[in-house]
């Protein structure tokens, strides 16, 4: 599994956005990997849950996964169209949230904010069609 878990890795650390578990296993496949779709999903949920990846869920309900270059808590700020995705911070967030949680007597706050948009590439294109 560990190999596998790599190798999962390995293409998600070289895409630009998040991308689904059929998209990943189609890839592998293509490249000549010998791997099932429920072994990708399984691989996935293991990077997940070790924090080496994230994980979000699309308008539609899809969850969709991401290798992110920060460490520590962030925000996705994603793009509806391409799909590409920057990592924020986000202090008013997060002194949001921990202020709701105490005000209804709340602890150990945590949360999960995406903030969908189009990029500039995605609008720059829109724009002159």
């Amino acid at each position: 599994m560990t190999n596998r878990r790599d190798a999962v890795r390995e293409i998600l650390a070289h895409s630009e956005g998040f991308r689904s578990a059929q998209d990943i296993y189609a890839e592998m496949r293509a490249h000549g990997a010998k791997i099932g779709l429920t072994t990708v999903y399984r691989a996935l949920q293991a990077l997940a849950d070790a924090g080496h990846i994230d994980v979000l869920r699309t308008d539609d309900g899809e969850s969709v996964y991401r290798a992110c270059v920060t460490g520590g808590h962030h925000h996705h700020l994603v793009c509806r169209r391409c799909g590409r995705t920057v990592e924020v911070a986000g202090p008013a967030v997060e002194r949001w949230a921990d202020a709701v949680g105490a005000e209804h007597g709340f602890t150990a706050i945590t949360h999960t904010v995406e903030v969908f948009g189009t990029c500039p590439s995605c609008s720059a294109v829109a724009s002159a069609s």
